[in-house]
């Protein structure tokens, strides 16, 4: 089977990748697109990328190096990422310039998480919704509790839960950052309509 042109030999996994097994559908192809759409459909099943996001590309590298990992390499497919000489071609370096921005994007990612950790909630049908911070809220473990605050993410209509450190006027003024209607500006704890 081929991952973006680089062909692996996963006959020890011929269970899984044998007639019948579940990842037959990569058997004998280069179906990169699939891992990532879940697309195992003739179509989806296909080396072309255009179109994924570079969030996307770095779970397919994801693939890529869990095949690397495991599965012993035997040769490049010639075609969309490697000439017949073996050399990358424009497409594969258009992919790998797409895995550099979506590495960038997710250590930024990681970077928000840290600064503004997402914040506990619960909800009950009788009493509605409460978001709180707490010295661990998000699995973030740190010597802050913060307050919670509404993150808006540009490109997304939605906002996620996070704590902000109360005492850190450049976070409380960041523009993505919205308060909670009828909560007090520094509450630990916050009733909500919907979460």
């Amino acid at each position: 089977m081929s991952v973006m042109g680089q062909v692996f030999d996963v006959s020890k996994g011929r269970k899984h990748y044998g007639p019948g097994g579940g990842y037959n559908v990569f058997a004998g192809t280069d179906a990169s697109r699939a891992f990532v759409t879940g697309d195992f459909s003739e179509s989806g099943q296909t080396d072309d990328l255009s179109g994924l996001s570079p969030t996307q590309i770095v779970a397919l590298y994801d693939w890529l190096a869990f095949y690397q990992k495991d599965y012993p390499p035997v040769g490049r497919l010639i075609g969309r990422y490697y000439s017949e000489n073996g050399e990358p071609t424009a497409a594969l370096r258009q992919v790998e310039e797409m895995l550099a921005e979506g590495l960038r994007q997710k250590a930024q990612a990681q970077a928000e998480s840290k600064r503004f950790p997402s914040c506990n909630s619960a909800w009950s049908a009788d009493s509605g919704g409460r978001v709180w911070c707490s010295t661990k809220s998000g699995g973030v473990q740190r010597s802050w509790v913060g307050v919670p605050r509404k993150l808006f993410t540009p490109g997304s209509s939605g906002s996620r839960c996070v704590c902000v450190q109360s005492d850190d006027p450049a976070a409380l003024t960041n523009p993505a950052l919205q308060e909670y209607e009828d909560c007090p500006s520094f509450a630990e704890s916050c009733s909500v309509k919907s979460l």
